[in-house]
C-alpha cells in the first residue's frame, strides 16, 4: 500500500513540474501549430493552423481546412485562409498553460471568399503540446503545439 501512495505522489508531482512549464501564448515570436478535426461548418472535415505572435497579445497566422463530403461536386471541399487572434489568457489572469482567444478569419472556400469568426480555448498539459477547441462558424477540436 505504500508504494500505491508513493507512486500516486511521484505521479502526481511530475505532472504539476509538466504544467509550471507549459505556456499557452508568450506573446511576440510565439509560434503554435495546431492539427484537428473540424464536426460542423462547412462539412466534416480535418484542419490545420499555424499562429505566430506579433504582440503581447496578438498573432496572426493561416490554416487549411479539407471537407470529407459525398457531393460529387468539388466545389467548397477545401477552406484556405488567413487568421488573427487576440490572446485574453494574461489579460483575464489566468494560468499561464491556458489561452482564451477570439479570431478572425479571411480566404477562400471552394471558389468563393469566406469570412468567419471564432472563439478558442487552448490547454497546455505538457510544455511542447495540448488541447484545443474553437468555436464559431466553423468548428474545431483537437491538439496544440508549441513550436
Amino acid at each position: 500500500m505504500t508504494k500505491i501512495k508513493f507512486l500516486t505522489i511521484a505521479v502526481f508531482t511530475l505532472l504539476g513540474i509538466s504544467q509550471m512549464d507549459a505556456q499557452a501564448f508568450n506573446g511576440n515570436g510565439d509560434k503554435k501549430a495546431q492539427v484537428g478535426f473540424s464536426p460542423y461548418g462547412n462539412g466534416l472535415g480535418i484542419q490545420g493552423t499555424f499562429d505566430y505572435g506579433i504582440h503581447q497579445n496578438f498573432s496572426v497566422g493561416a490554416g487549411a481546412e479539407i471537407y470529407f463530403d459525398n457531393d460529387d461536386d468539388d466545389d467548397g471541399d477545401f477552406y484556405i485562409y488567413g487568421r488573427a487572434n487576440a490572446h485574453l489568457g494574461q489579460l483575464l489572469n489566468m494560468p499561464t498553460n491556458m489561452d482564451l482567444y477570439p479570431g478572425i478569419d479571411l480566404g477562400v472556400l471552394g471558389d468563393d471568399f469566406d469570412l468567419g469568426a471564432h472563439l478558442g480555448f487552448r490547454y497546455f498539459f505538457q510544455n511542447n503540446m495540448g488541447a484545443y477547441i474553437e468555436v464559431g462558424n466553423r468548428g474545431s477540436i483537437g491538439l496544440s503545439f508549441n513550436l
